[in-house]
């Protein structure tokens, strides 16, 4: 199965950040998957 995940490869700004499909990862054994509907990201997170 597909999802879409943004994706980091480098590191600099936040134009490095891409938009692509992925495979869906299985959870292990006593792992859970878990559905992000939205999330963010702060400036502070993006100067480290």
């Amino acid at each position: 199965m597909v999802m879409k995940a943004i994706i980091r490869e480098n590191y600099g700004n936040s134009s490095i950040l891409q938009l692509r499909e992925t495979e869906r990862p299985e959870p292990g054994q006593g792992q859970v998957l878990i559905r992000v509907l939205a999330s963010g990201v702060n400036k502070a997170d993006l100067h480290l």
